[in-house]
C-alpha cells in the first residue's frame, strides 16, 4: 500500500506544480491583445484605436503635427469610431472587421506621413 502511495503523491505534487505554469498568459504585459505588434500579428481594434489616438497626441506635443493636421487625422479617426459603432450594432461580421483593419491601416499611413513630412518644424 505504501509502495502505491508515493508515487501517486510524487504525481500529484508534480502536477499541482506544473498546471498553474501552464495557465499563464504570455503575452503582451499579461493582457489580452492579441499577438505583439513588433512581430507582425494583429492587435485588437481597440489597441489600434488607443495606439493611434496616442500617435495622434504625440505628434500635436512634440511639434510633428500641426494644428490643422491634427484636427483632420482626428476627424478621421472619429469617424472610424462612428463607423465601428454601426458595425458593431449587428455584430461584427468579419468583412467588416477587415473594411475597418483596412480603414485603420491607411489611418496609421496617413499619421505617419503628417508625422515625418517635416512641414511644421520650426528649426
Amino acid at each position: 500500500m505504501k509502495k502505491l502511495m508515493i508515487p501517486a503523491l510524487v504525481l500529484a505534487s508534480v502536477s499541482a506544480a506544473a498546471l498553474p505554469a501552464a495557465a499563464q498568459n504570455y503575452n503582451n504585459r499579461g493582457h489580452n491583445q492579441g499577438y505583439n505588434q513588433n512581430y507582425g500579428g494583429w492587435q485588437s481594434i481597440n489597441v489600434r484605436q488607443a495606439n493611434l489616438d496616442r500617435r495622434i497626441d504625440v505628434g500635436v506635443r512634440n511639434g510633428q503635427l500641426s494644428r490643422r493636421e491634427a484636427t483632420r487625422l482626428r476627424g478621421e479617426f472619429n469617424g472610424l469610431l462612428r463607423l465601428e459603432a454601426n458595425y458593431r450594432r449587428g455584430g461584427l461580421t468579419a468583412w467588416e472587421r477587415s473594411d475597418l483593419d483596412r480603414r485603420f491601416d491607411r489611418l496609421s499611413a496617413q499619421i505617419r506621413d503628417e508625422r515625418r513630412d517635416r512641414d511644421n518644424r520650426r528649426y
